[in-house]
């Protein structure tokens, strides 16, 4: 059951360039992005052709810099060069995607059920969501913080019934690298994901 709660979240939250949302418009603008989704979920098609779809549709709300950020934790960021975190990015967010296009499977006709946006730790803000499916309601929400400081809002994270994705993420790469050292766990990490 939690494999599909995660695959449902990120199925919904995933999908390189930026286009962030105004604080006002952030129900409705992922109202009508996460519509989008659940019609192409709805299409007969391989999950291929339907992942590729819904990362299109997605991709620009999501701020993948800060999120590999968040997933290494400040202590291991501060001490990799640009290149190492540009490499890093870009692989931690073929990882998701992947992880997202290969769930794609478990998704079986649930709905999206809007429980509005409200302020959320140190100044960013939450849009509140559950999935509804034949008997069972899972929250999910997304957690958004204003970018450039300029009122443009972007994904930083998806908590999916109470378990975020960052948090999830990051005792994982902290686990890595308590018996391997950076390097070694992106070089992993990039063969997984060829």
């Amino acid at each position: 059951m939690k494999k599909i709660l995660t695959t449902i979240g990120i199925l919904i939250a995933m999908s390189a360039e930026s286009m962030a949302l105004k604080q006002e418009e952030i129900e409705s603008g992922m109202r009508s992005k996460l519509e989008t989704v659940l019609r192409i979920l709805s299409k007969n098609g391989s999950t291929t052709v339907k992942g590729r779809e819904i990362i299109a549709t997605m991709d620009s709300l999501f701020d993948y810099t800060l999120m590999a950020r968040l997933v290494l934790g400040q202590q291991v960021w501060g001490t990799i060069t640009p290149t190492q975190k540009d490499e890093f990015t870009k692989v931690f967010v073929l990882k998701l995607k992947q992880s997202y296009v290969d769930k794609l499977e478990l998704y079986n006709n649930q709905k999206v059920a809007y429980k509005g946006v409200a302020p959320y730790q140190k100044g960013r803000m939450q849009l509140k969501t559950e999935l509804v499916g034949k008997g069972d309601v899972y929250k999910i929400n997304y957690n958004f913080h204003d970018s450039d400081k300029n009122g443009d809002w972007l994904i930083y994270d998806v908590d999916l019934d109470g378990v975020s994705i960052i948090q999830s993420n990051r005792k994982q790469f902290a686990g890595q690298l308590k018996t391997k050292t950076f390097d070694q766990m992106l070089i992993e990490l990039k063969a997984v994901n060829k």
